[in-house]
């Protein structure tokens, strides 16, 4: 039987499901690939060119939500966008296997699992892969980026490229969907950097508990689910660039730890006490207001500094309303490869629509949306209707948002009295972060005295 030209990887911390995988794929498929550690993919896809990826959901004894194979799912979908995934949970762990479908894994497989069907779902994992290299190649612009003519943007990219060159330390700022990671890695694009490492940490998805293990690594034995000694993601970025998205979401008790990795140029494994030379370019992004945040004390004043040589501020979509008809074609062109789709257009009063809207959500609500509209239209016309957009949201202020703002207003002002004006004590009410709170009570006028 002639072996499908096709590279498979499959990731397990079972090594008899990589035994049992392995014996399987191997006689249909031409390399076939295992990992029993999750951490090591970023450097196998560095090094090769991977198909498909069969990933386990769940890697340490006592944790089964998932988390972490919707964090590796990410990860992979970021470092190959063109590899497909398939997710491997057991029986009753459905629900999360659906949470990856929709964050882009192509199909899940139950443990354990009938020989026919794993070969099934691997079979048109590949096909899917090859169409998804095929449409690339006949499309020139799914590789590349849009940017903009409006000055602000321009203005953000011009910074960019002038950084770009030297190994200064980066501060992304801007709301959610605004193309924070687009820009950081057009940054390491463009740097002497470039044929090195470009690993993406997403902060905000990091559980404290294994903040420190999976930044800084760990040595062999340091805790209960240490099998073997694995390198964390600064030594994985080594000669290269890390990109620590949402650090603004780092705890306080915390920060210490970075910030002596980023002064001392160092880093030391959990359990070890020897510390490894880092030679590593460092950028950041959060969408949050970080001097504010370091006024409230949320953030250290001296980790700021050390990540912020050179800041840029990538603009909300709201300020670019000449670049929102040229990026909603550039979306569309990129949707119409993605599903293989015959030309599309939009309709007019689509195109107002998409001129009028606000965008509250940026750059990815309007991916999202055109996403949406690509697989609904119908004679290759996208409308309103397929858009979702009836619902015109303004830039001014609707009456509903001025009620609410009052309802807002006033819910805080009695919570603050009940407390007798003590902060912590009616942020912990409301829900909000001390800095939250500050900053409602800075909008309203609200006074503490």
């Amino acid at each position: 039987m002639k072996k499908t030209n096709a590279s498979i990887l499959v990731i397990d911390d079972q090594e008899d499901i990589l035994f049992a995988s392995k014996m399987l794929l191997k006689k249909h498929f031409e390399n076939i690939y295992t990992l029993n550690n999750p951490k090591n993919v970023v450097e196998l896809l560095a090094k090769n060119t991977i198909d498909v990826v069969l990933l386990d959901m769940n890697y340490r004894i006592g944790f089964e939500d998932g988390k972490e194979g919707l964090y590796l799912l990410r990860e992979i979908k970021t470092l190959s966008p063109k590899t497909v995934v398939i997710l491997m949970t057991a029986f009753g762990k459905v629900e999360t296997a659906v949470e990856g479908l929709k964050a882009g894994a192509f199909d899940y497989i139950l443990k354990p699992w009938e020989n026919e069907k794993l070969l099934s779902v691997v079979k048109h994992a590949v096909d899917k892969s090859r169409k998804e290299q095929k449409r690339s190649n006949n499309i020139g612009i799914v590789d590349e980026f849009f940017v903009g003519n409006s000055e602000v943007i321009k203005k953000a990219y011009s910074l960019a490229d002038k950084v770009a060159k030297t190994d200064a330390n980066v501060l992304i700022l801007g709301e959610n969907g605004t193309g924070k990671f687009v820009l950081s890695h057009h940054i390491f694009s463009q740097s002497e950097r470039k044929n090195s490492p470009f690993i993406h940490v997403d902060l905000g998805s990091l559980n404290s508990n294994i903040f420190e293990s999976e930044l800084f690594g760990y040595a062999k034995g340091a805790f209960t689910d240490a099998k073997v000694d694995t390198a964390g993601r600064f030594e994985m970025a080594q000669n290269g660039t890390i990109f620590l998205d949402e650090i603004g979401n780092v705890p306080l008790h915390l920060q210490s730890k970075l910030l002596q990795v980023i002064q001392t140029k160092t880093v030391t494994r959990l359990g070890e006490s020897k510390a490894r030379p880092l030679n590593v370019r460092i950028i950041t992004a959060t969408n949050m207001d970080l001097k504010q945040e370091v006024a409230d004390k949320n953030f250290r004043e001296d980790l700021y500094y050390r990540i912020n040589t050179m800041e840029i501020v990538l603009p909300p979509l709201r300020e670019r309303n000449e670049d929102k008809i040229p990026l909603a074609y550039y979306l569309l062109q990129k949707m119409i490869a993605k599903y293989g789709r015959d030309e599309i257009t939009f309709d007019e009063k689509a195109l107002e629509q998409i001129e009028k809207h606000a965008w509250n959500g940026n750059i990815r609500e309007m991916e999202n949306r055109i996403e949406r509209a690509v697989i609904l239209c119908e004679n290759n016309r996208i409308t309103v209707s397929d858009l979702d957009l009836e619902q015109i949201t303004t830039y001014e202020e609707s009456q509903d948002d001025i009620q609410l703002s009052a309802v807002e207003k006033t819910a805080i002002e009695k919570i603050l009295f009940k407390n007798n004006n003590n902060i912590s004590k009616t942020a912990e009410e409301l829900g909000l972060s001390r800095g939250a709170l500050y900053r409602r009570l800075e909008k309203y006028n609200i006074s503490t005295n």
